[in-house]
């Protein structure tokens, strides 16, 4: 039959295995939060460098639809009106600010001029084109690349977040984070897990259900709260 010590011996081991234990416990979870603190970060990051690349991506596209789509030369030709207005405007606020006369054969010189060098970017127009398109092509592998890599820090991050509070709304899911993220970029990570099958949204209005992934926040917003997502597994 143990004696005393011996119990008060074994009782002391269990307590200081039972602390030891929930030492453990309570380090890995402080590691697990800091580790999803993290990627958190790296997620914020990774979405300003495609949320960057995007805007740029969206304006060089609609600089190449302006300048050098089908109806293009319709808007060359009126910014070289609009031109010859300005140039003329300032010609003759110099003129009545300095007290310079200029003769009718210096405006038209300086209007031939002027004709020249548009005829020299409108011949161009091709190669500048050329120039965009690449920048382009640039801007989506770029946007791409990031993009991937944001799904790669969202799957041990934000995915299980979203199926532990499932069903949650795109603006519930925007709400947790404080705005930290934008909505478009929220709603093109989830569409994923959507596409994968493993979340469901359902919508209650026909709007949206024809909103793509790539909607800019202000278009997302009108939606966010019908916008609920469910989790499948």
């Amino acid at each position: 039959m143990p004696s005393a010590s011996n119990i008060e011996d074994i009782n002391t081991k269990e307590s200081r295995t039972e602390e030891s234990i929930a030492k453990d416990i309570s380090n890995e979870n402080d590691e697990s939060s800091q580790q999803r603190t993290k990627l958190y970060e790296l997620l914020k990051q990774r979405e300003q460098c495609w949320w960057q690349a995007r805007q740029q991506l969206i304006n060089r596209k609609e600089r190449k639809v302006v300048w050098y789509g089908e109806n293009s030369l319709m808007m060359w030709l009126l910014w070289q009106l609009v031109s010859y207005v300005v140039v003329a405007m300032v010609l003759m606020f110099l003129s009545s600010l300095l007290n310079i006369l200029l003769t009718l054969w210096q405006y038209v010189a300086l209007f031939i001029l002027q004709t020249v060098v548009f005829i020299a970017m409108l011949a161009a127009k091709g190669r500048t084109a050329k120039t965009l398109q690449r920048k382009i092509d640039k801007d989506e592998i770029v946007r791409e690349e990031a993009f991937n890599e944001m799904i790669i820090l969202a799957e041990d991050s934000l995915y299980p977040d979203v199926h532990a509070k499932s069903p949650i709304s795109l603006r519930q899911v925007y709400e947790c984070f404080d705005g930290s993220f934008h909505l478009a970029t929220l709603h093109g990570l989830l569409q994923k897990e959507v596409d994968a099958g493993r979340l469901i949204l359902g919508q209650q209005q026909m709007d949206a259900k024809i909103l793509p992934p790539d909607l800019a926040d202000d278009e997302l917003d009108e939606h966010a709260s019908e916008m609920v997502y469910k989790s499948t597994l």
